[in-house]
């Protein structure tokens, strides 16, 4: 028998533009397939947590307000008993950095988890496919509607997938706003037409944004737009712990009966079912060894360990372990780079909760007069004029008694015991006199106190007393 070449006129070369066509067409999408186990369960489990928390916070009550709300109008946010201010946004600062060195610990450890178990991305994402496989069925289901021509069936489980899909992002959205406007008003004035257009405006970009991101980028998000899949091998060592196959194990691959020995085919565990293919939200082939668009959820761990025990296999064929265990070592968790990025968080963490223990309820700011730098008033005593802004960050009138230290005697000109309104930035001037006699210097350091006496907490602010040029 010959073998008889292809004309060239039908050969087909794939350009460049043909492939990313491809990549893109709807028809050669993923379609996850569906895995019970042990990582599968996790992963809901802690989906479902992370949810709660987004869908509860916003309804939670503290001191007649909501309990979380980031006011951005009033500018201050509200966390439970704490309000934080414009002028304590470093605590912001020490939290993103916080959460930037418990990102590369957990990353060194234990590889991309986050992505798999706790990022809104792959959480938003399970639950549209959830939706998808209730109204189109299973993977191979689901396959063959889209391949189907267009009749009553494939029109109204469509309909209904993408109806799911738009309320579920349209809910997302406004649960996302609750957190900047309250939320007992915002669901009213949405659906009574008395919102702002702002409110509008973000309600509509973030469904549309929920919409487009779990239900139609999916993986593209993970692979192209992510930055953290582009620098997490940065944090990655031979002792990172990954989703891995095991290939001494499992080559050769091949398919064989359960009864069949696979040594004396010549074969490995792997029956090249492709499960593990099908199941992973990327799409990749966790065979091919680490790849940066793994996300470390599991699902292929326990597609595989389910084959396993069919075949009665040794389970963990595929699961979680590091490149040096899979080259048969045996793996070193108190390296140095692990430990350095712990240090680095117990530090920050441990400075966070001082500044947050700390936190004044009171702030003073004082602004000296610029036109003139002192004054020899009437009286023939040396006066300086300063401005104090007082801002009290409770959610209630304080009480405050004014003082400066610094200065053995002086006359105060001014109120000295005042009330501010919570919230209030309470500006008041005031000049400080002094005998030319009790100043043995053309320039003194004060500081001038502000103390509320009921609850013994107290603001300072330092300044300057000036007599001569």
């Amino acid at each position: 028998m010959s073998l008889k070449a292809t004309p060239p006129e039908r050969i087909k070369v794939k350009t460049a533009e043909a492939a990313k066509a491809e990549r893109f067409n709807p028809r050669h999408r993923i379609y996850v397939r569906k895995t019970e186990g042990i990582w599968s369960q996790l992963r809901r489990r802690m989906g479902w947590v992370m949810i709660g928390l987004f869908l509860i916070l916003p309804w939670l009550n503290w001191d007649a307000r909501q309990a979380v709300l980031f006011d951005l109008g009033e500018r201050k946010f509200h966390v439970f008993a704490l309000t934080v201010w414009p002028q304590d946004l470093i605590l912001l600062a020490f939290l993103f950095m916080m959460a930037a060195f418990a990102l590369f610990f957990v990353t060194t450890f234990l590889g991309r988890v986050w992505c798999g178990y706790m990022c809104p991305q792959s959480v938003w994402t399970f639950i549209f496919i959830w939706f998808e496989e209730k109204i189109e069925g299973p993977r191979n289901k689901r396959m063959k509607l889209d391949q189907a021509p267009w009749d009553w069936n494939k029109l109204w489980r469509k309909s209904a997938k993408h109806g799911a899909w738009i309320a579920i992002s349209l809910f997302t959205a406004l649960t996302f706003i609750s957190f900047f406007e309250p939320a007992r008003n915002l669901y009213l004035d949405v659906f009574t037409g008395q919102a702002s257009a702002g409110i509008y405006f973000w309600t509509a970009f973030f469904t549309l944004a929920t919409y487009g991101n779990a239900g139609w980028m999916r993986e593209i998000m993970c692979l192209h737009m992510c930055p953290y899949a582009r620098f997490q091998s940065v944090m990655f060592d031979k002792d990172t712990f990954i989703v891995g196959y095991n290939a001494a194990r499992g080559e050769t691959r091949g398919p064989r009966g359960r009864k069949q020995d696979p040594k004396a085919l010549g074969l490995g565990d792997c029956i090249d079912c492709s499960l593990c293919v099908q199941v992973c939200p990327t799409g990749i082939d966790i065979r091919n060894g680490l790849q940066y668009e793994c996300i470390n959820c599991g699902a292929c761990i326990d597609a595989c360990d389910d084959v396993m025990s069919k075949m009665n296999y040794a389970k963990g064929l595929i699961s979680y372990t590091t490149e040096r265990q899979l080259e048969g070592g045996r793996s070193k968790v108190g390296r140095p780079k692990l430990v350095g990025y712990g240090v680095a968080f117990g530090g920050i963490l441990m400075a966070f909760l001082y500044m947050l223990m700390t936190l004044a309820p009171v702030q003073v700011d004082v602004l000296r007069d610029r036109n003139q730098l002192f004054r020899e008033n009437r009286d023939g005593l040396i006066e300086n004029v300063y401005t104090l802004k007082i801002l009290n960050k409770t959610e209630q009138p304080q009480q405050f008694a004014l003082a400066v230290e610094g200065l053995d005697t002086y006359q105060w000109q001014g109120p000295q015991s005042i009330e501010v309104k919570a919230g209030e930035v309470f500006t008041l001037p005031v000049s400080i006199a002094v005998d030319p006699v009790e100043l043995d210097r053309p320039m003194r350091d004060i500081t001038f106190i502000v103390a509320d006496r009921q609850n013994g907490t107290e603001a300072r602010a330092a300044s300057r007393f000036i007599s001569q040029m």
